[in-house]
């Protein structure tokens, strides 16, 4: 009764899909029939002969996800229990270590640490594999369960056990977890210039960053040399909250534009009137960990000649996607559109390009730790315009001004490499800007 209950339900709702107005109509409808009994057949030899007793719900999870892993893999079916961790991730604290992972091959891979948090702390960095927890064999599991592993109650340890390409032998890190505060904009100063570190984009990031820029002026008693805008590591998140960021430093100007599947269908989202910045000079730091809203920010900025994008090539996310609430407690995450940068790249697969490309010299693993980019998914959307930068990111020909070894800068004081070149870079562009603007004003006499 209830497989044909099961095989019914899928029949109305394959018939409901399509109106059958036209023989080509009626044709791809038998299609769809014909493909639907061969699910609903799959299944009912699944449910009745598998070795293990499995049930209504997992199957039914199952075929969601593998139907939506297909497609790309941004695209993916929450539960319950997925939709909890990402409202969590976006609007609240957990006790965990604050590591970003993904599954490679049935490996866990990292594939950024949080900033300030314990497994930053404890040395984890991007590309690190985690082989085993508390000395029991991670590999074959679903993410799911190792991140369950890994978050627990704060105070506790977890040994994890690294594999490190470019080292010889894997070693093993305690770390201790503690509450993980989502903190996405934190801001400093050095060498009067204001420092705005946007480590991801959920709710408030917008509205926290036009503070940070009040608070750098109010702490300094005047405004600052410049900005450095550090989106290094920073994964992405919210759209609105990407333009929201850019129009703190933008003055009526396209920030960004999304297209779905109909070329026609365009969307454009524009900066307000006002650069709250006041045209200070802008770096923007990115490395191989800025994706998605990272990227719309930096491109926009780039585009616009707003601000000078220094680092690494960014990760080359440029899909949207779309959360579509099921019912109260499950969601559909699905890509709708690629987003576009105002000049009208798309970064899928290629990223955004630095002006200026700056290594981490303070990393002493930095030549041989390998980045984790969109290209390196399986089943990843593909830019029909794509550029090959393997020849440009292999070129060993040493840069004069980037020379220094990670031991020669610790001596000199330089834990972080590229953040103190931005800052010199900022001050050098401010004292070019004074310049030519004096140079103007003599002019006009």
């Amino acid at each position: 009764m209830a497989k044909s209950l099961l095989r019914a339900a899928f029949m109305v709702s394959a018939v409901s899909l399509i109106p059958a107005a036209t023989a080509g109509i009626a044709a791809a409808d038998m299609t769809i029939n014909r493909d639907i009994e061969r699910f609903v057949s799959v299944y009912e030899r699944v449910k009745g002969d598998y070795v293990d007793k499995v049930t209504d719900e997992q199957l039914i999870k199952g075929a969601i996800d593998g139907m939506l892993a297909s497609l790309d893999p941004h695209s993916s079916y929450l539960d319950a229990r997925d939709f909890k961790q990402m409202q969590i991730t976006t609007d609240g604290n957990y006790g965990g270590l604050g590591l970003v992972v993904s599954l490679e091959d049935g490996a866990v891979k990292v594939v950024a640490p949080q900033e300030d948090s314990p497994a930053a702390k404890m040395g984890i960095k991007s590309g690190d594999f985690i082989t085993h927890i508390d000395g029991k064999l991670l590999y074959g599991g679903t993410l799911d369960e190792a991140v369950d592993q890994m978050r627990g109650p704060p105070g506790t340890n977890i040994r994890l056990t690294i594999v490190r390409p470019g080292r010889d032998k894997a070693f093993d890190v305690t770390v201790t977890r503690q509450i993980i505060e989502i903190k996405p904009v934190k801001w400093e100063i050095k060498d009067g210039v204001g420092i705005i570190n946007i480590n991801g984009f959920s709710k408030q990031t917008g509205q926290m960053t036009r503070a940070a820029v009040v608070s750098i002026e109010k702490a300094l008693g005047h405004k600052p040399t410049g900005y450095v805008i550090d989106l290094r590591s920073n994964p992405g998140g919210l759209l609105d909250q990407a333009v929201e960021v850019s129009d703190v430093f933008l003055n009526r100007v396209e920030v960004v534009s999304q297209r779905g599947r109909d070329k026609r269908d365009i969307e454009r989202f524009f900066a307000q009137p006002g650069d709250f910045a006041e045209g200070l000079p802008i770096v923007v730091l990115v490395d191989s960990g800025s994706a998605s809203a990272a990227e719309i920010v930096a491109g926009a900025l780039q585009d616009h000649h707003r601000g000078l994008v220094m680092g690494e090539r960014t990760f080359g996310k440029g899909s949207v996607q779309t959360l579509i609430q099921l019912d109260d407690a499950t969601a559909l995450r699905l890509t709708t559109a690629r987003y576009y940068t105002p000049s009208g790249r798309s970064v899928q697969e290629g990223g955004i390009e630095p002006d200026i490309l700056v290594p981490q010299l303070s990393d002493p693993d930095y030549k041989t730790r390998p980045r984790f980019r969109e290209v390196d998914l399986g089943r990843h959307l593909i830019n029909e315009a794509k550029v090959d930068n393997s020849v440009l990111e292999a070129d060993d020909k040493s840069d004069p001004r980037f020379t220094a070894t990670a031991e020669e800068l610790k001596a000199k004081g330089i834990s972080d490499f590229q953040l103190d070149y931005a800052v010199k870079t900022v001050s050098r562009l401010s004292k070019t800007q004074v310049a030519a603007a004096g140079s103007s004003r003599k002019g006009s006499r």
